[in-house]
């Protein structure tokens, strides 16, 4: 392997689920200027964008909505060389009082939609000996808080589905990994973070001693999506500021 190249993805085209704001964005962006085509995807319609970056709308807790969105990427765009499932749905609720309907609505967003997409995506990659899936996780899934129960336990059954498929892929020439943030300053947890002292109990649990960025997780994105990660499969990669240690 050349070193100098090894982070290239020139020629690689990169779905990126839930990619519209916050870390998903800030690693389409990433990808992009490590030479990617970027294919992003949102929960709704948006108005039209000049930047030449195709957009597709889907409701990814509609499991008809995973095989269509994974088919109509596909038939504009090629074949998907790096799917990062970045889209999630959260919901800060007492486990006691949350429903039927909340419950199965976030397994299918966050586990569900994960399993359909690498169902359409991952054997083209396989048949072609080159591919890469990277879920998002959490640090919800080592440090579960009690407000997002569902949510956490999402999070960890699709690193379980991430350790699953690496193995039986492995030899395929397609890695399968997790990369799991902890706190990232998104417009998402501005609320919540805007609470000095809220913001004061994260970042004292935090070795580095602050809230990331969302460019924080490019740098470990882009080596899961690249020839230098290679050889890393059904691996946890946390940018966590030393949180889960």
């Amino acid at each position: 392997m050349d070193a100098g190249n090894s982070f290239d993805l020139a020629g690689r085209t990169a779905l990126i689920t839930g990619s519209t704001r916050g870390i998903g964005h800030a690693l389409a962006h990433g990808l992009a200027l490590a030479g990617a085509k970027i294919v992003t995807h949102g929960f709704r319609d948006l108005p039209g964008s000049d930047d030449g970056v195709p957009y597709y709308p889907a409701d990814l807790a509609d499991a008809s909505a995973c095989t269509r969105l994974a088919a109509n990427v596909i038939a504009d765009h090629g074949p998907v060389d790096i799917l990062i499932l970045n889209a999630a749905a959260d919901l800060r609720r007492p486990w006691l009082e949350t429903t039927v309907e909340e419950t199965d609505y976030l397994l299918a967003a966050n586990f569900r939609s994960s399993l359909l997409l690498c169902q359409a995506l991952m054997p083209p990659m396989m048949a072609r000996g080159w591919g890469r899936i990277i879920a998002i996780g959490s640090i919800q899934e080592v440090h579960p808080s009690p407000h997002y129960l569902v949510y956490a336990a999402a999070k960890a059954a699709q690193t379980s589905l991430v350790r699953n498929l690496a193995r039986q892929v492995g030899g395929s020439g397609v890695t399968v990994n997790n990369l799991a943030p902890g706190a990232i300053a998104t417009d998402r947890n501005a609320g919540p973070l805007a609470d000095p002292a809220y913001r004061a109990r994260v970042e004292a649990m935090i070795p580095a001693a602050r809230v990331g960025d969302p460019g924080d997780c490019i740098g470990a994105c882009l080596l899961l999506a690249s020839e230098a990660g290679s050889y890393i499969n059904g691996a946890s990669l946390f940018v966590d500021g030393g949180w889960s240690a």
